[in-house]
């Protein structure tokens, strides 16, 4: 069964010369192409590919990576390798945080595309030598600086209560009075929630609280 490909780039040109060279190889098969973000969505939809190989800028319509969200929401099974020309490490984690399977620069030879397709088709991640670098480069830091300790471990139990409770939508009033406290004593924990979290506002707070699932539900 053939790897289906739906082809994003706002360059006629780029993907007429992408869907050359993947028709020419086996098991893969170009199935459709978009221009912009919106028309990719909307061919997703239609083509239900296996892969989006997605460009990251497009200057007309939706970029790349609001399509990737989107996409990924929508219809998490289907794989996307982001093309890009930044090797920059702003562009990598804002890639990963969307959802894409996998990065690969524009400059990558033919035969790298072609691995890096067959990668993310099967499910697993591909990212270019020099950003797997700079992951584990992170990564390293990280532990060096005791930052991937898991944060939530920092909590009392009574400031995981008051989490979940602002999670929730209630005000520091309606916490106060359900956990039969002061308003002060829950200003001073949602504080002390936030320090530890090294979080700085409320709607950070409730983000946090959908990720670590403590509604019922994760994202």
């Amino acid at each position: 069964m053939s790897t289906t490909i739906l082809l994003v780039d706002d360059h006629a040109v780029v993907r007429s010369g992408l869907k050359m060279l993947l028709n020419e190889v086996d098991g893969v098969e170009v199935v459709g192409e978009a221009s912009e973000g919106d028309e990719a969505i909307k061919k997703v939809e239609e083509l239900q590919p296996h892969l989006v190989l997605m460009d990251l800028s497009m200057p007309h319509g939706r970029d790349g990576l609001s399509a990737t969200i989107e996409i990924k929401k929508r219809w998490p099974r289907t794989q996307i390798l982001i093309l890009t020309m930044h090797d920059d490490e702003e562009y990598l984690f804002r890639v990963i945080q969307a959802g894409a399977s996998g990065c690969i620069l524009k400059s990558a030879l033919h035969h790298e595309l072609v691995q890096a397709i067959k990668i993310v088709a099967e499910g697993s991640a591909y990212l270019y030598p020099t950003a797997t670098k700079r992951l584990m480069e992170d990564y390293l830091d990280r532990i060096k600086n005791g930052a991937d300790r898991d944060t939530y471990s920092l909590l009392t139990e009574r400031e995981k209560e008051v989490l979940t409770l602002i999670a929730k939508g209630f005000s520091n009033k309606e916490i106060a009075e359900k956990l039969v406290l002061s308003v002060k004593t829950i200003e001073n924990h949602k504080s002390h929630i936030m320090e530890k979290l090294k979080l700085k506002t409320r709607p950070e707070l409730v983000e946090y609280a959908l990720k670590k699932g403590l509604l019922g539900y994760g994202v």
